[in-house]
């Protein structure tokens, strides 16, 4: 089996790179939906997170994630408090399903924050998605975002130089799609094939 990650800063194409892998064959992970997964209402985290963040992160019953996101960004203790109730509930539901995948796998974690996470990852390759600051802000803006939003969360995020100094390779996203696919079906048979091969 393979591990693999897929980063990239936020508007850089980590979701259409994914959907090209799951086409060349690979088993593909949101990291994001899982961290969605594990604070459901009625879970473990939920109440962890009302313990620590109170009735303010809800709303109708239900966990208010856009107002749970406004007060992370904007207090990195905040940050660090939730991360702490999530990661390891994320690492624990990231094993439970590396584990019923059949042994000659590769998956495809998409994982946006790999850079940004001080704990030690379990990943065989790292991919990084790049593209411009400009290129981002402008596919964000048009998915709707507001420009505060935007400079909120490209600047808590990690810089390019340092997902690219983690990354074994880099997916470069200011073109066509036709170019991203290019990419990822290369590196694919390339680079990810070959390697989970040699691992058996």
């Amino acid at each position: 089996m393979l591990l693999v990650a897929l980063t990239g800063g936020i508007g850089s194409g980590k979701s259409l790179a994914a959907e090209y892998f799951a086409a060349c064959g690979a088993h593909i992970l949101d990291f994001d939906q899982l961290a969605r997964d594990v604070v459901e209402r009625g879970s473990e985290g939920f109440d962890e997170i009302l313990l620590r963040f109170g009735d303010d992160v809800l709303r109708e019953g239900n966990l208010d994630r856009a107002r749970l996101a406004e007060i992370v960004f904007n207090d990195a203790g905040a940050r660090k408090e939730l991360e702490a109730i999530t990661h390891p509930k994320i690492r624990a539901a990231f094993d439970q399903i590396v584990s019923q995948l059949e042994s000659e796998a590769i998956l495809v974690s998409q994982i946006p924050l790999l850079a940004e996470s001080e704990r030690a990852h379990p990943f065989d390759f790292v991919v990084t998605v790049r593209a411009s600051a400009a290129i981002r802000r402008a596919r964000l803006i048009k998915r709707g975002m507001k420009e505060f939003q935007v400079a909120q969360r490209m600047q808590a995020q990690a810089s390019d130089l340092q997902r690219e100094a983690i990354a074994d390779a880099i997916l470069i996203n200011e073109g066509s799609e036709d170019e991203l696919l290019r990419q990822v079906e290369n590196l694919y048979e390339d680079r990810l094939y070959p390697a989970r091969m040699g691992m058996e």
